[in-house]
Order: C-alpha cells, then sequence, then structure tokens
C-alpha cells in the first residue's frame, strides 16, 4: 500500500473522548479523492513499536485538500488511541496511506438506509456527504448511549432524514421499525459494535430482506494475549509475538514481506495458510467461515493469536 507524508494541521475534541485530525500535504498539494466509506492507515512511531491504525476517513470524499479522521481513546487497549491523542500534535509529519474502501455504497440501490452506533458514525459521515452531492435518497439512523459521548452529533447536519437515538433519553433504535418500511430496492448499511450489526442481521433475516443489500464493516483492533511463537515453512525462523503485538507486527518486525490491507480482519488480505498446528488458534476475525476457522488451516495474522505448542505457518 503506497503512503505519503502529510502535516497535522487541525486537532479539534468532539466529545471528551473523541478527536477530529486533519492531514494536508506539506506543499498544499491535492491528495487522492476516495469514495464514501473509504479508510487510511496511520503509521505511528510509538517508542520502539511502529503501530499501523486503520481509521475511516469523515471528509468530504470530493475534496482533495486534506484527510479527516475521528480518533476515540480507548485507555484499555494496546496505544494506538492514546498516541493519537496524547502525543501527536499541530505540524507533526505522519506517514498516511492512501485511502481504500471495504464499506463502499452500492449504486444500484434504490435508498441507502445507514445505521452506526458510537464511534461506527465515522464511515457514515462520508457516506453522507457523497450522497447529499449525488442528491441521492438516504436516511441515517445514529445510537448513542449520551449527547456527552455522541461525537457523531458534531458531525451531522440537521436534516429531517438524520435520526439520533440517545439511550439515556429513552430513545433507542428500534430496528424492526426501521427495516419493515423501506422500499424495495433499498440497502443497509451498519458500522458500529458487533452486538448491532448482528442485531441488524438477525433483524432483516426475519423481515426477509435479501443478503446482497446488507452492509457491514468493523474493524477490529488486534487483542492482547500470552506471548506465543510461530515457525515460518519457507525459513524455518521462529519469531515471537508480544502479548500486546499481533502476529502481523511481529512479523513485519521480523522482516517478513506480507500484504495487508485493513489490519482489522475484514479485508483478507493477510489471510495466511497454516501448515502445522499443535494448539488452538484464537480467531478474531470476520473474514474466515466459520469452517475454516474449525479447520484450523488458516489465519489472520493482524488479530488472530495462537495458544499451544507449535504453529507453522507458510511464510
Amino acid at each position: 500500500m503506497s503512503t505519503q507524508m502529510l502535516r497535522v494541521t487541525k486537532i479539534e475534541s468532539l466529545s471528551p473522548l473523541v478527536k477530529r485530525f486533519r492531514f494536508e500535504h506539506p506543499q498544499g498539494r491535492k491528495l487522492p479523492l476516495f469514495s464514501g466509506g473509504a479508510h487510511i492507515v496511520v503509521e505511528m512511531p510509538d517508542g520502539d513499536v511502529l503501530r499501523r491504525n486503520a481509521y475511516s476517513l469523515i471528509s468530504d470524499p470530493e475534496d482533495g485538500s486534506g484527510y479527516e479522521i475521528a480518533v476515540r481513546r480507548e485507555d484499555g487497549g494496546r496505544g494506538g488511541s492514546r498516541f493519537m491523542h496524547g502525543q501527536v500534535g499541530l505540524g507533526d509529519m505522519m506517514r498516511i496511506s492512501t485511502p481504500l474502501n471495504l464499506f463502499a455504497l452500492d449504486m444500484r440501490a434504490r435508498k441507502h438506509v445507514l445505521l452506526a452506533g458510537g464511534i461506527g458514525i465515522t464511515p457514515i459521515i462520508a457516506q453522507m456527504q457523497q450522497l447529499l452531492r449525488m442528491q441521492g435518497r438516504f436516511e441515517i439512523h445514529y445510537a448513542a448511549r449520551s449527547r456527552a459521548e455522541a461525537a457523531g452529533l458534531r458531525l451531522l447536519p440537521d436534516l429531517p432524514h438524520i435520526h439520533a437515538h440517545i439511550s439515556d433519553e429513552d430513545n433507542r433504535m428500534d430496528l424492526g421499525a426501521i427495516l419493515d418500511r423501506q422500499p424495495i430496492g433499498t440497502h443497509v448499511y451498519t458500522c458500529g459494535p458487533q452486538g448491532l450489526i448482528t442485531a441488524v442481521t438477525q433483524c432483516a433475516e426475519r423481515l426477509h430482506w435479501p443478503r446482497s443489500s446488507l452492509h457491514s464493516e468493523v474493524f477490529l483492533a488486534p487483542p492482547p494475549g500470552r506471548t506465543f511463537e510461530v515457525t515460518l515453512a519457507k525459513s524455518g525462523q521462529r519469531v515471537t509475538v508480544g502479548p500486546h503485538q499481533s502476529l502481523l507486527e511481529a512479523l513485519e518486525e521480523a522482516g517478513v514481506d506480507i500484504d495487508w490491507s485493513c489490519r482489522g480482519g475484514a479485508c483478507g488480505r493477510c489471510e495466511t495458510e497454516v501448515v502445522s498446528c499443535h494448539g488452538r488458534i484464537e480467531h478474531n476475525d470476520h473474514w474466515l467461515t466459520e469452517d475454516e476457522h474449525s479447520s484450523q488451516t488458516r489465519i489472520m495474522p493482524c488479530v488472530s493469536r495462537f495458544r499451544g505448542e507449535e504453529l507453522i505457518i507458510n511464510r
């Protein structure tokens, strides 16, 4: 994936836990345009660790003057969001990837229903801007626990077809009511916690929605765990994966050339064959099927871990 060095030109607090960051070319050059739902990968040199996190773009897809993202601080996470909140300042230069879209709008749809929970509003913002520019039919439903936590309210215009569902105001999202009244040809896009995505899928199945009209995105942070070792079949090299390190990061640190895109278990680019497994792979991705998980013959190094005696992969 190609990258370039961009300058941080704006940092704004959207809520106590969410900050917006804007990146621009240091010479003012136009950046590649993108489509709603796209993300970029931000590199963060955090001491001896080079972190690479994917963040959805919230800026106008047709505005090449800069890229904007919104980052929620996760104090219990691996450190990427804490780095963005605590160590990134105005004027800093950061390496940013070109945009990639795994959550694009389906332009065959007659109408688009965009559902978001919490920080999952971020890709919806750019999708909304694309639809407004196209004069497309859409509605947005955005769920948050409280208005104080609802950073998306700062990013959404006041339009009658944009709805905020605030839990502590007793205004929860009623998926049945939302999905049951849509015209034929409507597509649904969901981003947020896995529980929301599952609930939308189950509700749509009960209402006999076609699977092809349901779209979702969730990026997973590689979970921490016990240190483990992996053997590379092609070289015999043994690589140690630390408790707060992903297998993908450990392979990169060892100089292994491995393709990637989302780094969150969603795109399939880093999928790797397992040659031998004496133990249990802890699958954390949304790419492999349940049968593939059970067979323990494939692994997604970006988010999955291992417990056991020996793991040999085809690298």
